[in-house]
């Protein structure tokens, strides 16, 4: 299991492009739309892990519904595992509270 990558929630990807670049001293390698989400990203690489910037694109998805009442910030943080299934079992047995009751297809390649 490893920290795939960190999903910051921000107001404008086009600000926080701006400073990430800054901060990290290199531009964002990806961004797409994810139009199911709402959402529009800009992944940067940070080692092992990415940071994935998180703009929403319509008033009603998750990234603006969590702005609105958190304000901007660390969203979610994704980890590689071998069997997401087993891993949702394993945690819940923890008392862990998951967010989904199914997992979303994801394909992460590098």
């Amino acid at each position: 299991m490893k920290l795939e990558h960190i999903g910051i929630a921000v107001k404008s990807l086009g600000v926080s492009d701006e400073l990430f670049a800054k901060l990290l001293g290199k531009e964002s390698y990806k961004q797409e739309t994810v139009e199911r989400e709402g959402v529009v990203t800009s992944f940067y690489e940070t080692g092992e892990s990415k940071i994935e910037l998180l703009e929403a694109s319509n008033p009603e998805s998750p990234i603006s519904k969590f702005i609105e009442k958190k304000g901007e910030g660390i969203h979610h943080l994704a980890f590689g595992v071998e069997n997401i299934l087993e891993e949702m079992k394993r945690l819940k047995k923890k008392d862990f509270n998951l967010s989904l009751k199914n997992p979303k297809k994801v394909l992460i390649t590098n």
